[in-house]
């Protein structure tokens, strides 16, 4: 896979596989097409009440996109919690690329001027293909997770695809599909449309952040801005 950029691998997404190294210092890198495929169904995502507290709590200010190679070298920690990863130099390089092409985006929790925790992805039409979340604090990846789905709902995304079912995944209401389920969901999402950036940013609203949102100059809902409302409205 040495001739493998940017173009290859959106194609690769838009047919289901993804590529991932052996380790962190294994160059090469190894296409992953599984049997089955964990989504995360974004109108039966569960928050747990503890969770949500914390997000109402507002302990992590949340951005969006202002240092996507930064989480991506979070992600790629081990510790004692992750023994291995499987993001190496090469898939930093590859999806920072998307990055800067609009195609890769990033949630991150910072507290007191730190990174703390966060997320990344793919974004391809209406589908957004997540890849991997860090912690450095308690519940700094899942509160990103949850802005991350608010964002995508408001979005109008139609599929999260997270690519395997974990424990920790599954308390949120990931499931397991067939591969054949998942291209049908894939093929179909990827011929739509959204926007990512519709869902404004924590403490960006107001008047300027309103304009921007609404795009056309038209009138946005502040509760858009609200991961917790958000969600409410699709439970």
């Amino acid at each position: 896979m040495s001739n493998i950029d940017s173009d290859v691998l959106l194609r690769a997404y838009a047919y289901g596989v993804f590529p991932m190294a052996e380790a962190r210092d294994d160059p090469q890198l190894y296409w992953i097409d599984p049997e089955r495929r964990g989504v995360l169904p974004l109108d039966k995502f569960h928050l747990p009440k503890r969770l949500k507290r914390t997000v109402r709590s507002r302990r992590f200010e949340v951005r969006i996109d202002t240092s996507f190679r930064e989480t991506m070298l979070g992600c790629a920690e081990t510790g004692a919690a992750r023994e291995g990863t499987w993001i190496n130099d090469r898939i930093v390089d590859l999806y920072v690329d998307l990055f800067e092409r609009g195609h890769a985006h990033s949630v991150e929790c910072w507290r007191e001027g730190k990174l703390v925790g966060g997320l990344y992805g793919v974004s391809l039409g209406a589908a957004f293909f997540g890849e991997s979340m860090f912690s450095r604090e308690t519940d700094a990846s899942k509160v990103a997770l949850v802005y991350l789905v608010a964002r995508l709902i408001v979005g109008g995304y139609r599929l999260l695809d997270t690519q395997f079912v974990t424990e920790h995944l599954k308390q949120f209401g990931t499931v397991e599909i067939s591969r054949d389920s998942y291209r049908a969901r894939l093929h179909e999402a990827t011929a739509m449309r959204a926007d990512f950036y519709r869902m404004p940013v924590q403490g960006a609203l107001g008047a300027a952040g309103a304009a921007g949102a609404a795009g056309d100059g038209g009138v946005i809902d502040e509760a858009m801005g609200d991961p917790l409302q958000v969600l409410s409205q699709t439970s």
